[in-house]
């Protein structure tokens, strides 16, 4: 953020007032998370006919509608409350796409079951093991994904939670804890645990579980 840049609450508080550029700004800001949860949460059989950007975009212009009535009783915080509209957008899309398919877990194991769409083992895996592109990785990468997915799976589901909503969705950890409805302290020790469990997996790597999320 630039030097001068109004804060997130002085925003907050111009558009409470009716100014719709301070609403747009406040929105911005809050993008590209938006983008990263809805490519993380998105079905396999979504990617490349559904733009993570385009659905984030429709979700922000019903959310300016919806803004008066969250201003006037704002019960979860202000990029909480964001990202659960544009993840019941996502749950839209999901159900118009896919239709009845959309409860097929197409052998792929819940991670996580919410208001949001569930993130799959596979889906967690893949995005960990993102950095591991190269011709001379590909074999380690079958075998690893197979080895991830099955830590995953061991997890307990609120640790798997923990994990994605820190690490990948880039929420605080009060921020966790509340979409969770858990205690801050819980939620550390939970994203604790998880990393705890990742590394073992990561540990035969070169660099660990950094040379994969470094």
């Amino acid at each position: 953020m630039s030097a001068g840049a109004p804060t997130t609450e002085q925003l907050l508080e111009a558009a409470r007032g009716g100014d719709e550029a301070a609403l747009a700004a406040l929105i911005e800001r809050h993008r590209h998370r938006l983008e990263r949860m809805v490519r993380l949460r998105m079905d396999r059989r979504l990617q490349g006919r559904v733009d993570p950007a385009d659905l984030v975009q429709e979700a922000n212009l019903a959310v300016r509608g919806k803004f008066p009535r969250w201003s006037a009783d704002p019960r979860l915080p202000f990029f909480l409350w964001l990202r659960l509209e544009v993840g019941q957008k996502l749950v839209d899309v999901h159900r118009f796409h896919l239709g009845t398919q959309m409860r097929d877990a197409a052998q792929e194991v819940s991670l996580h079951r919410g208001p949001l769409p569930q993130v799959t083992s596979l889906s967690l895996a893949e995005h960990l093991l993102g950095k591991l592109t190269t011709a001379s990785h590909a074999a380690m990468r079958v075998e690893l994904k197979l080895r991830v997915q099955e830590a995953l799976n061991s997890m307990d589901p609120h640790d798997r939670e923990v994990l994605i909503l820190r690490h990948f969705e880039e929420l605080s950890n009060a921020e966790a804890a509340q979409v969770l409805g858990i205690k801050p302290s819980a939620a550390v020790q939970r994203y604790v645990r998880a990393l705890k469990r990742l590394k073992e997996v990561f540990q035969g790597m070169p660099g660990g579980i950094e040379g994969v999320w470094g």
